[in-house]
């Protein structure tokens, strides 16, 4: 090869190296060109979404940085600031049956399997329901609530159809303890029966939920209720027990039992009965409970003026064709102390006759008896008043006898609470509360007895329990009172059933001073070996109260003190026998 081929080879592989480097630079520039559009499209992609979120959404940003730390619904607590109501994050079991697409099954095992499964982690749950949800194509809740160490064990299943979305749910810390005050939330988030349903609108306000609710219950008092009532139920196979422990200067219910309970943790549940509150739903007669307020009345009245007074006794009261009796004789004749210590009917009539309709019906109506029970609950139930036949409503004279002694008029047993309150509080009712009363705001109420009236009435309340019916309630140091009530429930046809008894007692403590009422009572309790066979108060339902008083005396600040009492030196005389049963 000459010089001249050789240069013309060489010049021709310098043009084909420039035209390779050419290339390749335009190819690089146009590949620039190609990620600086993707950059852009997306680019404008995002602020066509931010614009759209401006316009159509409230973007997390605008939202203050309180807003979103409060608590998705607010925060319930007892009277010391115990948590009884709050919000708690948890897993929802969903069952997604799409979860690999639209097409075939999202399970990788059978239904029927994984059912089974299911069971292994929630031993309550419904297999046949389980196995239907998941052989449908429509996603469902399988679980509401599922726990961290229960999702674990869900998910080490491998089910890809099984998903566990995030919820708020309410957590009631104390279980079942206070169910009926509280009331429980449902699965969509309505409170209902309790307190939940009463303060629905300011435990979801924003402006307020992020401030817990104190409610006037004592949480440990509350417990001690509820543990002894249960217990007395238990012990005389009643069907059912309430009870309720009033402050008597502010009306602040302390502690609401209505039982069975059920827990409202359990918001799935069926609780048909269950929530149903016997303390201010249902109404009862309750018997002999009733005559200490119609002493009170005649006292207050200036009907009975002389303790010492004796009233025939010996044999049954005709009225009417309807005739009065005792449990069994006491003598020929009673005075007032004696007449409550023996619970007498036919000396309480007596003494109602004496007083008249017109100041005894006045009487009860100003103790609340003729209307719903003040209380936020929603579920209130009415009184059985009785109907006026004479001039101006008055109750027909054998109707004025039998209400004197509890019978013929139906009350709730928060309705004798508040009754009991203001007979030994000085005469002045307050309607009872559930929330915590501010000690400067405690409402003024309305006078039903004189001072002398309740200073009077405490001493008897007190000898009913130390030489009465009520000696089953005596807690020592506590300086109890109050009375025994057995009334036997309406039967079918107008009368009476004698197979079925509503026990009560309502008391008071300690009567030098009284702060506090508790009643108690058992629905159709029956004579066992714990009560010696006997069906009545005096036997069951005083010696609930003869327990909780000394478990929750010092937690309210009483003590017991055996060095004092109240003084009754000017009524022991006029006891004759004082031990009556």
């Amino acid at each position: 090869m000459n010089a001249l081929t050789a240069s013309a080879a060489i010049a021709s592989g310098r043009v084909r190296l420039a035209n390779v480097r050419q290339r390749s630079l335009v190819e690089a520039k146009l590949r620039v060109l190609v990620v600086a559009l993707l950059f852009l499209l997306a680019g404008v992609g995002a602020l066509t979404r931010i614009v759209q979120l401006g316009l159509s959404e409230e973007p997390p940003e605008r939202r203050s940085l309180t807003e979103a730390l409060l608590p998705p619904r607010g925060e319930i607590t007892d009277r010391n600031g115990f948590p009884l109501a709050r919000a708690f994050p948890v897993y929802a079991l969903w069952y997604n049956p799409k979860a690999l697409g639209a097409a075939g099954s999202s399970l990788v095992k059978s239904p029927e399997e994984v059912a089974k499964a299911l069971l292994q982690i929630f031993p309550d749950a419904d297999y046949d329901d389980l196995v239907k949800r998941m052989k449908s194509d429509k996603p469902s809740y399988l679980r509401r609530r599922v726990m961290p160490e229960e999702a674990n064990r869900i998910f080490a299943l491998g089910e890809p159809a099984l998903e566990f979305p995030r919820e708020n749910q309410r957590y009631y810390p104390q279980g079942s303890l206070g169910a009926h005050v509280l009331g429980y939330v449902d699965s969509e988030g309505n409170g209902h029966v309790g307190m939940e349903q009463v303060l629905e609108k300011q435990l979801l306000d924003p402006a307020q939920r992020g401030r817990p609710v104190a409610l006037s219950i004592d949480m440990r008092v509350q417990g001690a209720l509820e543990d002894e009532l249960g217990r007395g139920m238990l012990e005389t196979e009643a069907k059912g027990a309430a009870g309720v422990i009033l402050d008597v200067d502010t009306g602040e219910v302390v502690a609401l039992a209505s039982l069975p309970s059920f827990n409202p943790n359990r918001s799935d549940m069926a609780y048909n009965d269950l929530v149903f509150n016997k303390v201010t739903n249902q109404v009862y007669e309750l018997g002999s409970t009733f005559k200490p307020l119609s002493v009170a009345a005649a006292i207050d009245a200036g009907v009975v003026t002389d303790l010492s007074v004796r009233y025939p006794s010996d044999r049954p009261l005709e009225i009417g064709g309807f005739l009065i009796r005792d449990s069994h004789s006491f003598g020929a004749s009673l005075n007032v102390p004696e007449a409550l210590i023996h619970s007498s009917n036919i000396v309480t009539a007596q003494i109602a006759d004496k007083l008249g309709s017109a100041r005894l019906k006045s009487t009860m109506a100003a103790l609340g008896m003729n209307e719903r029970p003040y209380i936020e609950l929603p579920a209130r139930g009415f009184p059985l008043w009785p109907r006026g036949n004479g001039k101006g409503g008055e109750w027909a004279r054998i109707t004025t006898m039998t209400v004197s002694y509890g019978h013929g008029i139906a009350v709730t047993p928060l309705h004798l609470a508040a009754a009991y309150a203001t007979m030994v509080n000085g005469g002045v009712w307050r309607p009872a509360t559930l929330y915590k009363v501010d000690p400067a705001k405690v409402p003024e109420g309305r006078r039903v007895f004189k001072a002398s009236t309740s200073a009077r009435m405490r001493q008897l309340l007190r000898m009913i329990v130390v030489d009465g019916t009520g000696k089953s309630a005596n807690a020592p140091g506590f300086r109890v009172g109050g009375k025994t009530g057995s009334a036997e429930k309406p039967g079918g046809k107008g009368g009476y059933n004698r197979t079925s008894l509503v026990a009560t007692f309502a008391a008071a403590f300690p009567m030098d001073k009284p702060r506090y009422v508790v009643i108690t009572m058992l629905d159709e309790p029956k004579g066992t070996a714990a009560t010696s066979f006997q069906r009545t108060a005096a036997w069951n339902a005083g010696p609930i109260v003869g327990r909780v008083i000394p478990r929750i005396g010092p937690l309210l600040g009483i003590v017991p003190d055996d060095s004092r009492d109240i003084d009754i030196s000017d009524l022991s005389p006029l006891v004759g026998n004082g031990n009556g049963e």
